[in-house]
């Protein structure tokens, strides 16, 4: 099919998320000279109090929120690229006649579109958890086992994954508990033979409140009146990717439901590519969402040129 005529839409490509992978995407696409707009909410994983320390480039670090500030100045430089802050609701559209999102403000269209739209994490919830994410509660023994080596650490999750992360910190960490915050305790018998090995108690509990201060928590209150100690908590409670517009488009899902994608990005839709978490069961990383962003940009890009530009 041949791509709509770029007069007809507002953007060459709608670039839906402004974490990383959204802001490498449209970065990309300005410097092969597109019409980018990028939709972003100001949620995500890159809006908590997180610091990336495994990004190159940054010695001793930088917070995410920062990155993304760095990363919306950089994109401002180019004046075919636009940032808007609404939240897309629903999308369609084909490589035919072009994609539209849809807002409660307003619709855009575009000739291609970059799915960003990360995912949403099952952290714990209980009274100033939010301040908690980043400063002492975390996701990603990647991100930030390092930084929590020799601290009490409590790992919270009720499955056998739950269970191999809390066996991963204790190269970490000699003081390691597990809670399932959970009415069900999935842990199997496997699992929980190695993890009585390694000294790791298991608590089938849930947690009632925290004390801290300044989203430092050092007291974990369970509902049977347990009171844990503990510097940082782990959760692996898991994250549901946010795929309200591939399906929407009818697009094709890998079996752990997130956007199944080739290795440029390309969705089952022709035009339409997903960056970033949501297209990642693994590798939920800054550098891994910055490289796919591009990656995408760079596969999208190379659509929008007519069929004389293209090899073969």
């Amino acid at each position: 099919m041949a791509p709509v005529a770029p007069s007809a839409c507002d953007a060459d490509t709608l670039v839906v998320g402004g974490g990383p992978a959204g802001l490498s995407a449209a970065l990309c696409l300005a410097r092969y000279n597109r019409r980018v707009l990028v939709f972003d909410t100001g949620h995500g994983r890159s809006t908590h109090h997180q610091v990336n320390r495994n990004y190159l480039g940054f010695p001793g670090g930088i917070p995410t929120v920062e990155l993304r500030e760095l990363g919306r100045a950089q994109l401002a430089g180019y004046p075919q690229a636009r940032v808007v802050h609404h939240a897309v609701l629903h999308a369609e559209g084909d490589a035919e006649r072009g994609f539209t999102v849809h807002a409660q403000s307003g619709s855009w269209t575009g000739r291609t579109l970059i799915i960003a739209t990360g995912v949403l994490d099952h952290f714990p919830h209980f009274h100033g958890w939010e301040s908690c994410v980043g400063r002492s509660m975390f996701w990603c023994i990647a991100c930030d086992g390092y930084e929590n080596r020799g601290k009490r650490i409590l790992v919270v999750g009720h499955t056998d994954a739950t269970a191999a992360e809390a066996l991963q910190m204790h190269s970490l960490s000699d003081d390691i508990q597990l809670l399932t915050n959970s009415r069900t305790d999935e842990i199997g018998s496997r699992c929980r033979e190695r993890l009585e090995a390694a000294g790791i108690p298991v608590l089938h509990d849930r947690i009632r409140s925290v004390e801290g201060e300044d989203g430092m928590l050092h007291t974990v209150v369970t509902r049977g009146g347990q009171h844990l100690k503990a510097d940082s908590l782990f959760s692996i409670q898991g994250a549901t990717p946010e795929i309200a517009l591939a399906r929407a488009l009818g697009l094709r899902l890998a079996p752990s439901g997130h956007i199944a994608v080739d290795t440029e990005q390309k969705t089952s839709a022709e035009g339409v590519y997903a960056a970033g978490d949501v297209s990642s069961l693994h590798s939920h990383q800054v550098s891994a969402a910055v490289h796919e962003g591009s990656q995408a940009a760079s596969a999208a890009n190379y659509f929008l040129y007519p069929a004389g530009l293209k090899a073969g």
